[in-house]
């Protein structure tokens, strides 16, 4: 829990308000549709540094491509590469399509159900894992990335750089204790 009083306060106010309005004003979007873990993992990592209306036509014709994780995992690059054009950071799919070849040979095909188990993965780091973790499985973690940090930084009051030292501390803090204040895939798409 963040140490300052009025952060602490803030922080505990947020996540009813933030439920509220996620539940009243979220987008439709296809993936949010799904508790697929699959489906929604594919969804965050084309989210990432890619605009919604690009994702939302590209995420369904890639998972016709490939329905499923053994699918994605047999593909080879290339064919994944070429259904990626246009998304931009190839770097992503190269680790989509390893991690999925991953968890083929050491998970039976199953992405692991833990923000732990995710984050040894290639490509999954601290968001990834904590938004699949949450919004897959329900568990109580943050997904935080930029965004989610100059919003929380706003809320919050933050004055500290959130991203070092204690400001780091006071954020991490805020968006755990968030997470636990609710559904935690609502609370962090919400925070999204």
């Amino acid at each position: 829990m963040p140490s300052n009083p009025l952060q602490r306060r803030r922080a505990q106010s947020l996540g009813a308000a933030l439920l509220a309005w996620y539940q009243e004003e979220a987008r439709d979007l296809p993936w949010r549709h799904s508790r697929d873990p699959y489906a929604i993992w594919v969804s965050e990592v084309m989210l990432q540094q890619t605009r919604v209306e690009t994702v939302r036509g590209r995420w369904e014709r890639f998972l016709a491509r490939f329905p499923d994780l053994p699918a994605l995992a047999a593909a080879p690059l290339s064919e994944v590469l070429a259904e990626w054009a246009g998304l931009g950071y190839y770097r992503r799919a190269r680790q989509l399509h390893a991690a999925a070849r991953a968890v083929v040979e050491k998970e039976g095909g199953r992405l692991p159900r833990t923000f732990a188990a995710l984050r040894l993965l290639p490509g999954f780091g601290a968001y990834t894992a904590g938004a699949v973790a949450s919004i897959a499985y329900g568990e109580a973690v943050p997904a935080v990335d930029g965004n989610v940090e100059r919003v929380l930084s706003r809320l919050l009051g933050l004055e500290e750089d959130p991203r070092r030292g204690e400001g780091a501390r006071t954020l991490r803090e805020a968006a755990f204790q968030l997470a636990a204040q609710g559904p935690p895939g609502e609370i962090n798409q919400g925070l999204m």
